[in-house]
């Protein structure tokens, strides 16, 4: 039934409940329509046996012993009887020795004699394997025993009769029903179909929301979940073309400086001091190229996350004191001194380390990079967060406010760069909900401030 359509399986699922559902009403109606025939006929066949009971036949009675009435088709013409059943009730009179002296001609004759019961009996007649429903009461004056019964299928057939009038119409339009059933659920349907229709002529890039106004309550969450769907899968095709757009572009220079170097080291010929030269601005060119494809790559990998994963809490002064032992032989090597200054620790966060490492190496690798020799980069901690200080040229206000832009670098650089390393700072300190401010130092040189 999984493969079925879902047009089909609900037609399938309310057919079998009404079907379902006629069934017990059908069993509780039978139950109750033959609890209550029951009940009707007990109460007649009392009422009728008391009457025998207290008719006051007395001698006469005794006088004939097994009497019978004529039988009722001899009594009434065919037209005059109406509709009798020689099942609806019989009777008979017995005296204390069990004599029969009077039955009604038709099934009372074969009714057996019973001494001991006073009140209702389900016994069977002579004759008859089907069960009866007898009553039997001594008369006031204790000579006669009054039996009047009555046979449990005339009982069935009665209540049958009653439950199939009730039932048998509602079964009867039950097809019509189904009819209705089937044209409603089509009718429901047709919401899903168009939805349907329209997602199987949309083209890939096609990102158009799902229109949601005409759609049942039921469905809302499947297109609000395409509509999400799409939306990502829009900003995953802009960052695959910012990629691809980026890559194109800031590789063209150093892949070309490539080019240019290696046919220098081609032509040195026995220039050796040409062809190390050559040789240096090759690596040197390979190690920008090789920076600039880790950082779109980072970049491109920091964009496509909504949050962090594997969430741990942080340990920010183990954290930088890792992070400056890898940049200490870089600092040195330029003649910058790294000083760290812990003067409390900011509020517990939960967020991934390696991310948080990579934006304080970023902004330890700016820091050196664009430091003079014999300056000093400081890294401070305390409960209100990080501070990264150099002793460089610092920013004009009006570039200051870029920061952060893709591949945007101040004028004025020596230094080489990709202008990515500040918008992976930005990038990563989003995921963590983190704000990072840029001010230029009254005494010179740039503060980086990472807070919450």
């Amino acid at each position: 039934m999984k493969n079925l359509s879902l047009r089909l399986r609900l037609i399938l699922l309310f057919t079998v409940l009404a079907l379902l559902t006629w069934l017990i009403a059908s069993g509780v109606a039978w139950h109750q329509t033959r609890k209550h025939i029951n009940e009707v006929f007990d109460t007649q066949q009392m009422l009728f046996a008391k009457r025998l009971a207290a008719t006051g036949l007395g001698d006469r009675l005794n006088m004939q012993k097994d009497a019978e009435l004529p039988d009722t088709k001899k009594m009434v013409r065919k037209g005059s009887r109406g509709h009798t059943d020689d099942d609806a009730l019989t009777f008979a009179i017995f005296n204390q020795q069990g004599d029969m002296l009077l039955n009604d001609g038709e099934n009372g004759k074969r009714i057996r004699f019973d001494s001991n019961t006073q009140g209702f009996k389900d016994d069977e007649i002579k004759g008859d394997h089907d069960d009866w429903r007898m009553v039997w009461l001594t008369s006031p004056d204790g000579q006669y025993r009054v039996a009047v019964g009555q046979e449990y299928d005339y009982r069935n057939d009665m209540a049958w009769s009653l439950v199939s009038g009730q039932l048998t119409p509602w079964l009867a339009s039950l097809p019509v029903l189904l009819l209705a059933l089937i044209v409603m659920v089509t009718l429901e349907l047709r919401p899903l179909r168009r939805v349907a229709e329209g997602l199987r002529q949309r083209s890939p890039e096609d990102a158009t929301p799902i229109v949601t106004d005409r759609l049942p309550g039921e469905v809302l969450p499947l297109a609000n979940a395409l509509n999400s769907l799409f939306d990502r899968t829009s900003e995953m095709l802009v960052r695959e073309r910012r990629f691809t757009s980026d890559a194109a572009h800031e590789l063209r220079s150093p892949l070309a400086a490539l080019r240019v170097q290696t046919e220098v080291v081609q032509l040195s010929g026995d220039d050796t001091e040409m062809r190390e030269h050559a040789l240096e601005n090759l690596t040197t060119s390979i190690d920008r190229a090789t920076r600039l494809v880790d950082q779109l790559l980072t970049l491109s990998r920091l964009e496509s996350f909504s949050e962090p994963e594997e969430l741990e809490i942080i340990d920010w002064p183990s954290l930088l004191a890792q992070n400056l032992a890898e940049q200490d032989y870089r600092a040195h090597s330029k003649g910058i001194e790294l000083r760290f200054e812990e003067q409390g620790t900011p509020p517990q966060m939960r967020g991934q380390s390696l991310l948080l490492s990579l934006m304080v190496r970023n902004l330890l690798d700016n820091a050196i990079r664009y430091s003079p020799a014999g300056t000093t980069v400081s890294v401070t901690l305390n409960a209100q967060g990080l501070t990264v200080e150099d002793q460089g040229p610092g920013i004009s206000e009006e570039h200051l406010a870029r920061l952060g832009e893709r591949f945007y670098r101040p004028p004025g650089q020596e230094q080489t760069g990709s202008g990515l390393g500040i918008s992976i700072v930005q990038r990563i300190a989003q995921l963590h909900h983190l704000r990072v401010e840029y001010q230029n130092k009254a005494e010179g040189g740039l503060q980086v401030r990472v807070s919450r």
